[in-house]
């Protein structure tokens, strides 16, 4: 398809890559545009009809936006502006300069202006930044028909059809109907009498990643919110929670990874700002890694004496890290979801010290049997290696379960206590546990 594209445009035949363009879908499309160069772009973006321009538009990843933005003359930006739904308009003005917002802005028409104003005023990643405007609502003394009226005089600039909502005098949420319940009643039927009453809905200060999670829980397709006097001042679709998860799934990734979150893809981003997101974590591990030299060099007399156990290290501090790292993620994805919380904190102790002992013992008399029949060493060190094993993978199980709780309980994102942190703390720790299950039964 990219190719039959280029062709056409390096050929100039450019009535029929309109008619093949359109045929499209508006993500197709700009799935298209964003393989080509920014010349090619403006060509194919000039040549769409003003709707579909808009929805291809809001399909587009924002630096793809800004050129398009960037190229067009303030009249064609703000045109393009007034087509976007209001939410969509926002997240392209707040990243753009203020002198180019103000220019473009004067070009919109006044309701375009006071969606775009009344949104920005939220603060990031709340409801209410990720709202529209754009929503049908009606009184509840209405009948089907003048309801269904109202869709067909209004609806076409709205955001989604699915439900329309029932307000009262001061706009305060009472209900919500679904389209499907309007088609199939009888037309003079009283809005009221088939309206479901105490909807679910959210605040305009709500967190987007809690928001995220109702929507998952009830399985919910569009959400109205409210202002603090339960007043109904827009809605959130799923479309926009898609994008929200993946945000949000991102930055936990990054997070897990020891890796400061960016807002940008990577590709976008320059090489001093990946530097700057990951040096940190680097250098706070690099110097918490520290205590593991301390550690051995405090038990350099033991090792000297029992030098063979210096080989089995690697080994024993490896299989601790990926002990709690598992559980670390584990836990980190279930308070994601809600299936664990503060108070569930001694049953996820007491499951995590049965499934350390499970796993610590069936990796212990694995690496027993390897021990002696391939690495050739005693039955003591044999034994000295599998026992401070089975004790490393127990306690890592449980920190690695337990810190993501306590970081959640604090207020701290669970994510962080994960791998690089986990492994961290757990290498200090299966050390010396094996310096001190040797010096036990060695006597060293």
């Amino acid at each position: 398809m990219i190719e039959n594209i280029k062709k056409l445009i390096d050929e100039g035949k450019y009535n029929e890559l309109k008619k093949e363009i359109i045929e499209l879908e508006e993500a197709d499309i700009a799935e298209i545009l964003e393989e080509l160069d920014q010349k090619n772009i403006m060509k194919i973006f000039r040549l769409l009809p003003k709707d579909i321009a808009a929805e291809v538009f809001s399909e587009l990843e924002i630096e793809y936006q800004q050129i398009i933005i960037n190229s067009l003359t303030e009249k064609e930006a703000a045109s393009i502006i007034d087509e976007m739904a209001a939410d969509d308009a926002t997240d392209l003005i707040d990243e753009m300069p203020s002198n180019v917002v103000k220019r473009i802005l004067a070009k919109t028409t006044a309701e375009t202006r006071k969606d775009i104003n009344h949104l920005l005023q939220y603060p990031d990643d709340s409801a209410g930044s990720i709202m529209t405007v754009e929503f049908l609502d009606i009184k509840e003394e209405f009948s089907v028909s003048m309801a269904i009226d109202k869709i067909r005089k209004e609806g076409e600039d709205k955001e989604t059809l699915d439900f329309c909502y029932v307000l009262d005098k001061e706009r305060k949420l009472l209900g919500h109907v679904a389209l499907k319940e309007l088609i199939l009643s009888a037309p003079d039927k009283k809005i009221k009498d088939i309206m479901e009453d105490n909807p679910m809905m959210v605040k305009t200060t709500d967190d987007q990643e809690e928001v995220a999670a109702m929507f998952q829980k009830y399985d919910m397709t569009v959400m109205p919110v409210v202002d603090s006097e339960e007043r109904l001042v827009g809605i959130i679709t799923i479309d926009d929670i898609m994008d929200i998860v993946e945000e949000e799934t991102t930055e936990d990734i990054e997070k897990m990874a020891a890796i400061i979150p960016s807002e940008k893809p990577y590709l976008q981003t320059s090489l001093f700002n990946i530097c700057k997101s990951r040096m940190p974590w680097l250098l706070f591990l690099m110097i918490s890694a520290t205590f593991t030299s301390r550690i051995i060099e405090s038990y350099e007399a033991s090792l000297a004496s029992y030098a063979v156990l210096t080989l089995f290290i690697p080994m024993v501090m490896g299989t601790g890290g990926n002990a709690g790292g598992q559980s670390s993620v584990t836990i980190i994805r279930a308070l994601s979801l809600d299936e664990v919380n503060f108070s569930d904190t001694l049953k996820v102790f007491f499951k995590e010290l049965l499934v350390g002992i499970s796993c610590g013992l069936v990796l212990a008399i694995c690496n027993f049997g390897k021990l002696l029949i391939v690495d050739k060493v005693s039955v003591t060190v044999a034994f000295i290696v599998c026992l401070a094993l089975l004790i490393t993978v127990i306690f890592a199980k449980i920190i690695g379960a337990i810190l993501p709780i306590l970081a959640d309980k604090i207020h701290l994102d669970p994510a962080v206590m994960a791998n690089p942190i986990i492994s961290t703390i757990v290498d200090a720790l299966s050390l010396i546990i094996y310096f001190q299950v040797a010096s036990h039964i060695l006597g060293i």
